[in-house]
């Protein structure tokens, strides 16, 4: 019996920070809109050109190894996105059998000013936040880093 209830309070934490997680998610993108050049992109696409944001010069095997898909599928992603003008596909120097990664100049412009936009706005809420709500929040970052790695092992 004791399982049951621990299972349907599990189930019920788990909506609720569905819930909240997709709230702050939906107030960010109203403050800070959406990247013109990304605004069609799939899933799958935008996490590629995020990690490509956070590492420019990224190989397609470690942009795999890091978002935890195969190279083909990130190969695939490449194409689309350098046919479309999102990403920049360069062989690296040392080996031409390595592809190196970049945002194209313009959609990289963009993502810095969303993110600046995106940082501001979260700034201005966290400072009308108590500052236990603040320390709150601040120790939630490990449990759900933690979260979010043991969502990805049940990938």
């Amino acid at each position: 019996m004791w399982g049951v209830r621990l299972i349907l309070a599990d189930r019920t934490l788990a909506d609720e920070l569905v819930d909240a997680m997709s709230s702050v998610r939906r107030a960010v993108r109203r403050h800070a809109g959406q990247v013109e050049e990304t605004a069609r992109l799939s899933n799958a696409q935008l996490q590629l050109v995020r990690v490509v944001r956070r590492r420019p010069g990224i190989s397609v095997a470690e942009a795999a190894a890091e978002m935890g898909v195969a190279p083909n599928t990130v190969s695939t992603l490449v194409r689309q996105l350098v046919e479309t003008g999102v990403m920049l596909r360069r062989n690296d120097p040392g080996d031409r059998r390595v592809a190196r990664l970049s945002l194209a100049p313009r959609v990289a412009e963009g993502m810095e000013v969303w993110l600046e936009k995106r940082s501001s706005a979260l700034a201005e809420a966290l400072a009308s936040l108590t500052p236990e709500d603040r320390r709150a929040l601040a120790g939630a970052l490990g449990p759900l880093s933690r979260l979010a790695v043991a969502l990805g092992r049940t990938d």
